[in-house]
């Protein structure tokens, strides 16, 4: 019997699992047929920032397409991409035991909320990675930034702490997930920037009209948070309210910085910028589209993150699509907000 799947072996759900597999568990992954022959051909081969290597042989691999095999799962992690959690719900409405724990380890805010929904005879929690994963081929995944597994905390997920502990991915656990999602997609916001940038997450960030970018893309957001009663729970040394001063610094006061916030190496890239590069729709309306949404709930505009959510559908539709230049995205944006000066430049 499987203990834990993995439903959405993508970068993600195949580091996560193969973490996982590697400290002892028992685990089982259920993805598409490509990830499939590449596991079943090369194995895992994982990887992270700090020079970490683990390595899975195919023969201990177990993988599937559909979700038959979830059946005898006790722990369901969800590693699908946002715009697949309707469908996940409904899948595994049709196979799970009752009773089963199902943890959404997921980008955006709403998707523990969905997959309850559809699975109300399960125990659906809440939980985050954050974390970067870039899939490299023949079965290699890396782990590109610092950042630990999120989870809302529950008895239910007592029976699996121990194997999350020996896989070194501890769960951090807490009575309230909302402020944590809020604070992982405050910092998802750079997903769309990086994407439309074309460059590692490093270089991207080196770059200080970029990260002026950023840096008004969270201004909005965090306005709208504070009007909606929300306080974003602290992922990084700095709080989220200073970090667009921060991420206006000289460049070379930023690095100094940076490298005490937050690990990346050069391997790193968005999500959204591997979507893009491999033809595949982003989770843009999740992530920043959920800012413009709140900003609708709240009777606001959010000019900033709906320019930013259109760049980045046109730039799905566009298989010719030209990067941007840090400065002439920043103008677009401070167009957008109809402050083409930005005074705190």
């Amino acid at each position: 019997m499987a203990r834990i799947c993995i439903y959405g072996a993508g970068a993600i759900g195949c580091y996560v699992g193969g973490r996982l597999l590697a400290g002892g568990a028992d685990v089982a992954f259920i993805g598409r047929k490509p990830v499939g022959a590449e596991l079943h051909r090369h194995g895992l081969s994982l990887t992270d920032y700090r020079g970490g290597h683990w390595r899975q042989g195919p023969a201990v691999i177990a993988f599937a397409t559909g979700p038959a095999a979830a059946a005898t799962a006790e722990l369901v992690l969800v590693t699908v991409k946002s715009a697949g959690t309707a469908t996940a719900g409904a899948e595994l409405a049709s196979v799970l035991q009752p009773g089963t724990v199902v943890l959404s380890l997921q980008n955006g805010i709403g998707n523990a909320g969905l997959l309850r929904t559809a699975l109300p005879q399960q125990k659906v929690l809440a939980g985050m990675v954050a974390f970067n994963v870039v899939h490299r081929g023949q079965g290699a995944f890396h782990q590109g930034s610092q950042g630990h597994l999120h989870a809302q905390a529950a008895p239910a997920l007592t029976p699996f702490l121990a194997s999350f502990t020996a896989a070194r991915l501890p769960l951090v656990r807490h009575d309230d997930m909302e402020p944590v999602l809020w604070a992982k997609l405050l910092l998802n916001l750079n997903n769309a920037i990086n994407a439309l940038s074309g460059l590692p997450l490093r270089e991207e960030l080196g770059q200080r009209a970029y990260r002026r970018c950023l840096a008004i893309a969270l201004e909005e957001a965090l306005g709208l948070l504070a009007r909606a009663g929300i306080r974003p729970a602290r992922l990084t040394p700095l709080p989220a309210q200073l970090l667009p001063a921060v991420l206006r610094l000289p460049d070379g006061v930023f690095q100094r910085l940076g490298r005490r916030m937050l690990a990346i190496d050069p391997l790193a890239r968005s999500s959204m910028a591997d979507d893009l590069v491999a033809g595949r729709p982003t989770e843009i309306d999740w992530l920043n589209g959920e800012v413009v949404r709140l900003a609708e709930r709240l009777g606001r505009r959010a000019p900033v993150n709906t320019r930013l959510t259109a760049l980045v559908r046109a730039a799905e539709r566009d298989a010719n699509r030209q990067y941007w230049p840090g400065e002439a995205l920043l103008a677009e944006l401070q167009g957008a907000a109809g402050n083409p000066a930005d005074a705190t430049a």
